[in-house]
């Protein structure tokens, strides 16, 4: 490599600021990683084995994470399954089927109680020691399924409390660039910027070789988002 471009890529490493974005392996997190990147974030993905009950997205994520090149990624266990409460922890049927009006309309079986409290609580921490200002997360309250902490007012909230629960000398900023998206924008945007949405997995009731059920409120979700770009959901194509 000539030097002077040799000294601008060690400027341009210089110049990038950490993030923690908070990888599922779902279709929205690995958006919001592709955008981090190209916002010239040096990402830093953190996954959280939170008790579901299937341990499929939790590859999902690592394949993402490989895909992208991401900084780093590291898997932590916070056991919200031990609580119950929720279809995606506990013994409780995953509704399918269900019609799209219905599902933006109810909070359903499969909200996981504070989920997304706790996962933003384990970036902040990860953000503080790496010394980050900046958390991402892959919430949306477009085409959702009614889950309270995907709401504008819970992603303002916790940036509030981010300010005063850590020793930090740096304002925290946390970033939900899919907050007013639909499905179909997302994936537009995934897609512009090189997201495999074929290594993605959103399914909350996975069949025993982890391919997704097609019929739960996250699968029809995403074929909508697919669908409305004239294209087939990659997760469903061998089915």
């Amino acid at each position: 490599m000539p030097r002077a471009d040799l000294a601008g890529t060690v400027k341009l490493k210089a110049m990038q600021k950490r993030a923690v974005v908070l990888l599922s392996g779902g279709l929205d997190s690995a958006t919001v990683a592709a955008i981090a990147q190209a916002e010239n974030f040096e990402v830093h993905a953190l996954t959280v084995a939170y008790g579901q009950r299937h341990a499929v997205e939790l590859a999902a994520a690592r394949r993402v994470a490989k895909s992208l090149a991401l900084a780093g990624h590291r898997i932590l266990d916070a056991p919200l399954g031990d609580l119950g409460g929720s279809a995606l922890t506990d013994n409780i049927a995953v509704p399918k089927g269900r019609d799209l009006a219905e599902i933006e309309r109810d909070v359903p079986v499969t909200y996981v109680p504070a989920r997304n409290t706790v996962l933003l609580a384990y970036a902040l921490a990860y953000a503080e020691i790496l010394g980050a200002a900046d958390l991402f997360i892959g919430v949306t309250a477009v085409d959702y399924s009614g889950y309270p902490d995907c709401r504008p007012a819970f992603v303002e909230a916790f940036e509030r409390l981010a300010q005063v629960a850590t020793q930090s000398p740096h304002p925290f900023r946390v970033h939900a660039p899919l907050i007013d998206l639909g499905k179909a924008e997302i994936v537009r945007k995934g897609l512009a910027l090189g997201v495999d949405y074929g290594l993605t997995h959103s399914c909350y009731d996975p069949g025993p070789e982890g391919r997704a059920c097609g019929a739960c409120d996250a699968c029809l979700l995403r074929q909508k988002g697919f669908a409305a770009l004239g294209l087939e959901d990659p997760a469903l194509a061998d089915r």
